[in-house]
């Protein structure tokens, strides 16, 4: 099966060892990491959502005007807006850049976070909350007359969207969340289940769990894994880069007084990568928790580190359990992004190529 590379173009240049620069949304940095990523045969980017942060869908349109072919993954928050509205804002989006929009769903872990945007709501009741809001969104894409929708959420009599998405059923829906109340959710709606870098012991498990989910409706979703590869020309060089960003981010943390909590992340995803930082800093192959461990692994935040081949081996064993999607940025974002086009995409690419064809010569 083909591989898929997403990317990630955030509003401004910041990363964990560089300090955010520029306005808050700053347009020529967006610009050019979009383009970046367009040349460098990425298949889409993430644009993220956060409480504080500028409006995942404009950027997205904004970078769709200034690239020719990469798509977005667009995050959303189910809950604050309409589903219906949701539904048609994607779609017409989907419309306006030629089919390159998905929408990766992120219900939202954390209550404060949550609180920010004026919602107090658990996080069983988003989870289920959630559930309708795809319900809804897959009708208002595909329904080709007006449908009426009852739940406990939501009640919509004669919805319908006149305008649907470019591509067909609908947009592919990438879907985060690793708590007991996220998975049947996932099982249910995801196409793509997207996990953060965890080890291979722990992704077998997930995708089980999210299979077993999935079956129950009839469905097969693929599955994305989250990573931060750190490259060099040498093994040697990759580790001792690797040092470097663990002290930049311990230095640029403690300068901006921030300090690993006492207390275990709200966030299920979180939970389980610092589970895998607590069996060591170096896990697997490659598999690198450093980052995490110092920031109490909030977001995608471990790592392959290696030469490109050494790393595209380590890509290719996530592969072999079920993984075709890698969601790969780097903690120096726009160089890192040049390196992965030119030195890691294309060899994983081949990996992938070279041993699926094995096979087929078998049967030959």
């Amino acid at each position: 099966m083909p591989v898929e590379f997403i990317g990630f173009i955030g509003a401004q240049h910041a990363s964990e060892i560089h300090p955010p620069s520029g306005p808050v949304l700053d347009r020529d940095y967006v610009e050019t990491v979009a383009k970046i990523h367009d040349e460098g045969g990425f298949d889409r980017a993430l644009v993220a959502f956060g409480s504080t942060s500028p409006e995942s869908q404009h950027i997205a349109a904004h970078a769709a005007s200034v690239t020719r072919r990469l798509g977005f993954m667009i995050a959303h928050r189910p809950g604050f807006t309409q589903p219906t509205v949701a539904a048609r804002q994607l779609a017409t989006l989907d419309q306006l850049t030629g089919g390159r929009i998905a929408v990766h769903i992120i219900t939202g872990g954390s209550d404060d976070e949550m609180a920010r945007d004026g919602d107090h709501t658990t996080k069983d009741v988003r989870y289920a909350r959630t559930e309708e809001y795809l319900d809804i969104v897959r009708q208002e894409w595909t329904s080709e007359r007006p449908f009426d929708y009852e739940g406990r959420f939501y009640q919509v009599k004669q919805g319908f969207g006149a305008v649907k998405p470019l591509q067909k059923p609908h947009l592919p829906i990438y879907f985060g969340g690793s708590s007991d109340e996220a998975i049947p959710v996932a099982g249910k709606h995801a196409d793509i289940y997207a996990l953060w870098g965890e080890t291979q012991a722990q992704v077998r498990e997930t995708i089980a769990r999210v299979r077993a989910a999935a079956a129950k409706h009839g469905r097969n979703p693929r599955f994305s894994l989250s990573l931060r590869p750190v490259l060099a020309e040498t093994e040697e060089a990759a580790w001792k880069r690797a040092d470097r960003i663990v002290e930049q981010t311990r230095a640029l943390r403690e300068l901006a007084g921030l300090k690993v909590s006492d207390h275990a992340p709200p966030n299920a995803g979180s939970q389980r990568l610092l589970q895998a930082a607590a069996q060591g800093s170096r896990l697997d192959k490659r598999l690198w928790t450093g980052v995490a461990a110092i920031t109490g692994a909030q977001g995608n935040s471990t790592g392959l580190v290696g030469t490109p081949e050494q790393v595209a081996d380590a890509l290719l064993d996530y592969y072999h359990l079920g993984v075709t999607t890698f969601l790969i940025r780097g903690f120096d974002p726009v160089e890192d992004a040049v390196g992965y086009g030119r030195d890691l995409i294309p060899l994983v690419r081949e990996l992938v190529a070279r041993r699926d064809a094995e096979p087929a010569r078998a049967a030959g």
